[in-house]
């Protein structure tokens, strides 16, 4: 599991600080791409909450927002500093993906948003699974073999709160893929 934390360096995908609050964490970033890697090399499931989610984007060749409020004046709020954990925003399920698939004729959710940063260019290689009304990307999903999968969202603080999107198919897919990796450490 990547987590949440620290933003992301900005020079770990190419670009420079666009206010030096944003300046990242540079060596955790170089740490845990080379965990990501190694994770994958060894058919490891990754599941990435938050900041995990944008590492994952960022270790397959994508960039990111460096603040959502000035590159993307548009969009809704992400971060709310006084509600914190309580922070909610809807996102969309797209269709015909793996997150639908868990979600059977659902394609809307509430979900607890702490974010500034998000998804710019999709890195390699990766899918779209979710994204809010503003279209800032929600959750990832890579095509390549084993199980990569992104959560802009923090699915650990919905704590069977019925107005959020229930967080448990979520878990239980990536528990079923840390299975199935333990049994046969090929795949």
């Amino acid at each position: 599991v990547l987590q949440g934390g620290a933003d992301l360096a900005p020079e770990s995908y190419g670009a420079r600080p666009l206010d030096p609050a944003w300046a990242g964490d540079r060596i955790r970033d170089r740490y845990e791409v080379e965990l990501f890697w190694e994770f994958v090399i060894q058919g490891k499931p990754v599941l990435g909450i938050c900041r995990g989610c944008q590492l994952i984007n960022v270790a397959l060749g994508g960039t990111l927002y460096q603040d959502i409020p000035t590159c993307r004046p548009d969009a809704a709020r992400h971060l709310e500093p006084r509600l914190y954990d309580n922070h909610r925003h809807e996102v969309i399920v797209l269709p015909a993906t793996r997150l639908a698939d868990l979600y059977p004729g659902r394609r809307h959710g509430q979900v607890i948003s702490i974010h500034h940063q998000a998804i710019e260019r999709l890195g390699n290689d990766l899918l779209v699974e979710a994204q809010s009304g503003d279209g800032i990307i929600e959750a990832i999903r890579w095509k390549g073999a084993g199980y990569v999968a992104g959560f802009q969202w923090h699915p650990e603080f919905h704590r069977g709160d019925p107005e959020l999107l229930d967080s448990t198919p979520i878990m239980l897919d990536f528990l079923a893929a840390a299975r199935r990796a333990r049994h046969d450490p090929g795949t």
